[in-house]
């Protein structure tokens, strides 16, 4: 398994703090490998650690509550202080009265939960102020290569643009194999994980729903016009009803939203938002007749590296023209566009004339799949498989 520093550094400055660390993201992104990576690196610094993962039934059976962790970690707890890495805790009735206990004595603890049962809201409801947060997301292109090398496999950028990066998926020996894995963590995550989490009485629907905003990522919705949809489709839906199951694939890390940043108003306009994937696979699994949607599918992992890379992200609207995305870090302003190919002179006429009239008080990228440079004195081309490597714009 790769070691995925860019999440660790993160972390390390609080390794000593007595607020609880919490490790989430969406199922099966590497939440637990990164928590074993902690661990690893503490006890090779000579520090007492403690991992105990919940999703171990005999565990769960020897530890079912609060008071029986508390009582449990009890027995290690000495002069030195302890690392306590809690895996699952979700599984334990009562987590959060543990962690506050625990954060308490001599020790440092961490924490992983599953997205349908330890959301954002969850922790901040639960443990107020006592915490610090870390998303983990499905592997990058340059780690899901990475890991693909260490098993002496080829993974390529065409593969990453229909497969994406969950871990489990990269391990997978063929296309199908990989094809059913997403397939049962998909329905693990909607079926299992929301729809009972959430007691959801109108299943249909909501996964119609679902079906039809991961397989349009990169596009501009509102709750209305979802709703509207369903309604052309014969499904009825209110606006509410929509925002609901919005807020439930947001808070479990299924879909992003990024606003619409307005140029004139120099403010996010919260009722238009760009839906974006946690990976395209999800787009993948729901194509039929292997029609993949590579051209969205591209523009949701330059999405995806953004963020990772640490910036800021909205859409921009150039008086009409949309632009993809607006990128801030360290007080820099860099406009992207993003095109599968600008090879055709009428593709390469709309990608370029979105910058039309934007001074050069912002970075103009275009991202694109051609092996060509298509730069020009105002625009930087970028080819995608270099972005892809990129450390900043």
């Amino acid at each position: 398994m790769i070691i995925r520093e860019h999440y660790i550094k993160q972390i390390r400055p609080f390794y000593e703090s007595d607020l609880i660390k919490i490790i989430t993201g969406i199922r099966r992104c590497g939440k637990s490998v990164i928590l074993r990576q902690i661990m690893n690196e503490l006890e090779s610094a000579g520090k007492k650690c403690l991992f105990l993962d919940f999703d171990l039934r005999p565990l769960r059976v020897k530890i079912p509550d609060a008071d029986s962790l508390i009582a449990y970690v009890n027995d290690y707890i000495g002069n030195e202080k302890l690392y306590i890495f809690l895996d699952e805790v979700q599984n334990i009735k009562g987590w959060n009265e543990a962690a506050r206990t625990l954060r308490l004595y001599n020790t440092s603890v961490f924490i992983t939960g599953s997205n349908s049962k330890l959301l954002s809201r969850e922790f901040t409801k639960e443990l107020s102020g006592r915490f610090v947060s870390f998303r983990i997301r499905p592997f990058v292109y340059r780690e899901a290569k990475e890991y693909a090398n260490q098993m002496g496999r080829r993974f390529e950028i065409a593969d990453y643009l229909l497969w994406g990066g969950f871990p489990a998926a990269l391990e997978q020996r063929d296309e199908e194999s990989m094809k059913r894995y997403l397939n049962d963590l998909n329905s693990t995550i909607i079926y299992n994980d929301l729809e009972n989490r959430y007691n959801i009485k109108k299943k249909d629907v909501f996964e119609h729903i679902v079906d039809y905003i991961t397989v349009s990522n990169a596009r501009i919705f509102s709750a209305k016009s979802i709703s509207d949809y369903m309604k052309g489709q014969n499904i009825s839906v209110s606006v509410p009803t929509v925002l609901k199951y919005l807020d439930y694939l947001k808070e479990a890390y299924i879909t992003e939203d990024i606003p619409l940043y307005s140029p004139k108003a120099k403010a996010k306009l919260n009722y238009y938002y760009k839906l974006y994937n946690e990976d395209v696979s999800l787009n993948s699994i729901r194509v039929s007749d292997n029609r993949y949607d590579i051209t969205h599918n591209m523009e949701n992992i330059v999405l995806n590296e953004l963020i990772y890379l640490g910036y800021e992200v909205t859409v921009y609207n150039n008086k009409g023209r949309e632009i993809d995305f607006r990128a801030v870090k360290n007080g820099k302003l860099y406009l992207i566009q993003v095109a599968y190919s600008v090879a055709e002179e009428k593709t390469y006429d709309r990608e370029f004339s979105a910058f039309a009239g934007i001074d050069n008080t912002a970075k103009k990228i275009i991202i694109t799949n051609d092996d060509i440079d298509y730069s020009t004195s105002t625009v930087y081309h970028y080819k995608l498989r270099d972005f892809l490597l990129m450390d900043e714009l």
